[in-house]
């Protein structure tokens, strides 16, 4: 799939997602630019805790890399768990969990998006339209921070 308005897309500086909202939002210069309908971990209220919880994660984060070759419709991964998070699960003795990614469709699914971005179908990660990742994928570079809210 070729990229949508990729040259006429600036570098984000942050990504905010806002949960209540379903919205991902692409900022540059404390101003939005743009914003993107997203559906989230099939148990979406509350922060992420464990492995299997079906939450998505709340706080902080870092986008750090990016993976083409994901089972989905490409994929930026977010740093969860911090170390925080990570004592946290400790201390109660389970597996905070991780691998948790923007990503668009799944690849044997992206004809469907219509449909299913209109609930929370992910085990915690923020999925888009495939038209929507190649924007967001040709905005966001490895080391934009990232802010998930309720």
């Amino acid at each position: 799939m070729k990229l949508r308005h990729s040259s006429s897309i600036p570098k984000a500086q942050k990504v905010l997602v806002i949960k209540s909202k379903r919205k991902l939002y692409l900022i540059r210069n404390g101003t939005i630019y743009r914003s993107y309908s997203i559906a989230l971990g099939r148990n979406s209220v509350g922060p992420k805790e464990r492995e299997g919880d079906g939450k998505t994660p709340e706080g902080n984060y870092t986008l750090d890399f990016k993976k083409a070759d994901s089972a989905y419709y490409r994929a930026i991964h977010v740093s969860y768990p911090t170390a925080a998070q990570r004592a946290a699960a400790k201390r109660k003795g389970i597996d905070p969990g991780g691998a948790i990614m923007i990503h668009g469709q799944p690849n044997w699914f992206g004809w469907l998006a219509f449909i299913r971005q209109r609930f929370d179908w992910t085990a915690g990660c923020i999925a888009v339209t495939n038209g929507a990742m190649d924007e967001i994928w040709a905005a966001v570079d490895p080391g934009t921070p990232i802010e998930i809210r309720p």
